[in-house]
């Protein structure tokens, strides 16, 4: 057998989990297969427990595929490793002797249509993905859902043909990272659980749920029990596991500041009963990060989780995160038995209802706004079936606030000893 054909993307995070060790991973992709394959090597060599990610262009992802053989003519940089143009040859020597039992590989993408990228990791034995129907299409483009809801259901059964080469196909929610900030824990929580649900439903039997941190370290680490209560009361798979994104919003600028807030996602991460933790970089405001950058992060991330003392929150009575993310669940669920089609009409109803979302298929009557304590919370909220506390306001809500709300964790982590864990 194969070490391709060992790697379990899910059983490893689980054995690590069982381990007390939090998995660290980065979000790196390069469109040269040298570099991308050193890139893969480096985080395997790490000082921390890692797995490795294959990040794909931007082209690939919308399907321009003629840009990227352009590009790749023309000798330009692409901003990710161009998976489906590459000849799985190419990418099997990228992989070879790195992609095993121990150091599982992830494509990161941002599809609303994932179907050639699915097909290009088939051919390959890649067997680990993310993204989904909302998650992957509100926030990225125009696609209409009802094709971005077929497409992914289309693309879950055809990752379970991996099966046919003995690899179990995992995949990992995005929806609790929607638009990367500004949307209120309990939908991002409400979402992540929904496509855990549309995968499930679609044949996937190993699955992790994301949650991105958010502006409060409290409020996160409610959100992700939260997100654990309902996992286990409605998921019908054994084998998943929490991902927790550190902050994917407006990044601090200083080399300090970076770190405090990477170094708050990990102990977010130890404290919320997470398994990995999807890393950002100190570089993160100014460039594309560097191989090196990546696993300094990465060591870093997992130094702060290694000292970080595990604080369970419950998510019992009285977890307004938990209540709210429930209701928006069990409405959509009423909907109709399938999950896919109980997410169009909870858009087209208002029920579900993304704040700052320009997408024709989102309806926009909802808003949030950023508390004097740093949480997240309802301004408007439409139609969401949510009972949930809304600022009344003297005036309009104006772009100077939205522009304030959106820098709210730059500004914080900026400056001098705006939170608690230092860069070593």
């Amino acid at each position: 057998m194969s070490d391709r054909e060992t790697a379990d993307f899910g059983a490893y995070v689980r054995a690590e989990a069982e381990a007390g060790r939090l998995v660290v991973q980065p979000r790196m992709g390069f469109g040269d297969p040298r570099t991308m394959r050193a890139g893969l090597a480096a985080t395997r060599a790490a000082a921390a427990r890692t797995v490795g990610t294959i990040t794909v262009d931007a082209h690939t992802r919308v399907g321009h595929l003629a840009a990227v053989e352009r590009a790749l003519r023309d000798g330009a940089a692409l901003n990710g490793y161009p998976l489906v143009t590459h000849p799985a040859a190419t990418t099997a020597g990228v992989l070879a002797g790195l992609h095993g039992p121990d150091f599982p590989v992830q494509v990161r993408h941002g599809s609303a249509d994932p179907l050639g990228i699915f097909d290009a990791m088939l051919a390959v034995g890649l067997a680990a993905t993310e993204g989904g129907p909302v998650s992957y299409c509100l926030p990225y483009g125009r696609t209409p859902l009802a094709e971005s809801v077929d497409n992914w259901a289309r693309g879950c059964e055809l990752l379970t043909r991996l099966r046919e080469q003995g690899l179990e196909p995992h995949l990992e929610t995005f929806g609790g990272c929607m638009l990367g900030q500004l949307c209120p824990p309990g939908q991002l929580v409400a979402i992540s659980v929904l496509e855990a649900l549309f995968f499930a439903q679609h044949g996937i039997r190993s699955i992790s749920v994301s949650y991105a941190q958010q502006t409060h370290p409290g409020q996160d680490r409610e959100a992700l029990a939260a997100l654990r209560r309902l996992c286990g009361e409605l998921l019908p798979v054994s084998d998943w596991h929490v991902v927790v994104y550190a902050y994917m919003g407006l990044y601090p600028q200083t080399h300090d500041g970076a770190y405090r807030l990477l170094g708050q996602a990990a102990e977010l991460a130890v404290d919320g009963g997470a398994q990995r933790l999807i890393v950002k970089t100190a570089a993160e405001s100014q460039r594309i990060p560097s191989i090196e950058v990546n696993v300094r992060a990465l060591e870093y991330a997992a130094w702060a989780a290694r000292r970080a003392a595990r604080v369970p929150v419950d998510a019992g009575a009285g977890s307004p995160t938990y209540d709210e993310a429930a209701a928006l669940v069990g409405t959509v669920l009423d909907l109709d038995p399938d999950v896919g089609r109980a997410l169009l009409i909870a858009f087209r109803k208002g029920y579900l209802d993304i704040p700052y979302c320009l997408h024709p298929d989102n309806k926009g009557q909802t808003r949030s706004y950023i508390d004097a304590d740093g949480r997240l919370r309802w301004e408007a909220t439409g139609s969401l079936p949510v009972d949930a506390p809304r600022r009344l306001r003297g005036r309009r809500f104006t772009s100077a606030d939205l522009l304030s709300d959106l820098s709210y964790v730059r500004r914080k982590y900026d400056e001098p000893g705006g939170d608690t864990l230092l860069a070593r």
